[in-house]
């Protein structure tokens, strides 16, 4: 399919790059799942080849290229497998953060590291009592003369482990009201003392993907490393979910295409009774559908893409793609799983790690119940 968005550079990048993803990630994937980490070894020669935040401006790094690039990244590393996500979170949702809202000296300090891969990112948004509704978070940053004193603790971090830079969602106001007005964003570094990792969390799926617990205290941070404006980081959050919701959206399509197509080779090569599994109509009824949907889908998710990098406001949509595109994936994780009947379980074939990797995209980046919410308010009701 011809995407609107696209272009023969876009196609030779894309060309460039599954071509180092086959020689640098796929032979080592499911080793990495084993050890329940990515080598920083691996985001390093991401950097060398361009391929960590291409759309940044040459000055800070980047190749300044439209963020059509991106599109490509997140769809190649999706294809290799949902546990390389940390890239893309990397790339497409906390770089973006110190682009849009940083000082030049901020984005001059750390953005250059950002695309050699020197500087790996996470953003700290989620604590453990509170998801969703981020303007009820408890982590507070108290301004003591030149430094801000963070106390609190967040979990399900992206990057927890690897993260040398992490942009925290914190109080500076915690008697703000309404509430969101006393959020602001703080980047802390890897070595800034009372800041500590708690547990690399151990989960269902994404196994070599490093999600872990991140703790404060007393941590002292440096008022420059405030991004933006004090008490605006609620705002800059609500900003930058439409890109984040997107990305998300695009890994889930990536995925459904991926598991069609492995599926398909499978149950070609299959027989029972005499005959390829491809010849029962049940089968071919329920490549039929899969595949009919995955149309839909893509056609969908490409004309967002393109209003997207037109600069076209479409959370709307973006919330209908992320929910509905997440749950097409896990639908299709199912019943792809079935074709492949006892094989499916095992673990040396990928849509096993496929049914583990994909439900969790239901919750990440808002839930699909938020999406809802989201539509719902946005359509007047």
């Amino acid at each position: 399919m011809k995407h609107p968005y696209l272009t023969d550079d876009h196609a030779i990048f894309r060309q460039s790059l599954r071509k180092f993803l086959e020689k640098e990630a796929v032979p080592f994937y499911e080793q990495w799942e084993e050890d329940r980490i990515i080598p920083r070894s691996f985001w390093k020669k991401l950097g060398e080849q361009g391929f960590l935040a291409p759309d940044l401006p040459e000055e800070y790094g980047g190749s300044g290229v439209d963020w059509g690039f991106s599109v490509v990244v997140n769809e190649e590393l999706e294809r290799v497998g949902s546990s390389l996500i940390g890239v893309g979170l990397h790339n497409d949702i906390v770089v973006p953060y110190i682009s849009a809202y940083g000082t030049r000296a901020q984005k001059s300090r750390w953005l250059p590291k950002c695309t050699t891969g020197e500087c790996i990112t996470a953003i700290a948004m989620t604590e453990p009592g509170a998801g969703s509704d981020l303007a009820s978070i408890k982590t507070t940053a108290v301004l003591d003369g030149d430094h801000y004193i963070v106390n609190g603790q967040k979990t399900f971090i992206t990057n927890g482990i690897h993260a040398d830079l992490v942009i925290v969602a914190c109080k500076t106001d915690p008697n703000a009201v309404p509430k969101h007005k006393g959020v602001s964003l703080l980047a802390i570094e890897r070595d800034t003392p009372g800041f500590s990792r708690g547990r690399k969390l151990n989960k269902v799926g994404l196994h070599s993907q490093d999600t872990a617990e991140l703790i404060f205290e007393d941590c002292r941070v440096p008022k420059e490393n405030l991004i933006g404006v004090e008490g605006k980081g609620f705002t800059y959050l609500m900003e930058k979910l439409q890109q984040e919701r997107l990305v998300v959206a695009i890994c889930a399509q990536a995925a459904s295409e991926d598991m069609l197509q492995e599926t398909i080779e499978y149950v070609k090569s299959r027989e029972a009774f005499g005959k390829s599994i491809s010849k029962f109509q049940n089968t071919q009824f329920k490549i039929a559908e899969m595949a009919t949907e995955i149309k839909m889908g893509r056609a969908f998710l490409d004309q967002l893409i393109a209003k997207h990098i037109a600069g076209e406001q479409v959370v709307t949509e973006v919330s209908m793609a992320k929910w509905k595109l997440t749950e097409m994936a896990r639908n299709i994780s199912t019943a792809c799983m079935q074709l492949h009947g006892g094989y499916g379980y095992m673990e040396e074939y990928k849509i096993a790690r496929r049914y583990r990797d994909i439900p969790v995209a239901s919750i990440y980046a808002g839930t699909n119940e938020i999406m809802k919410t989201i539509i719902a308010k946005n359509l007047g009701l």
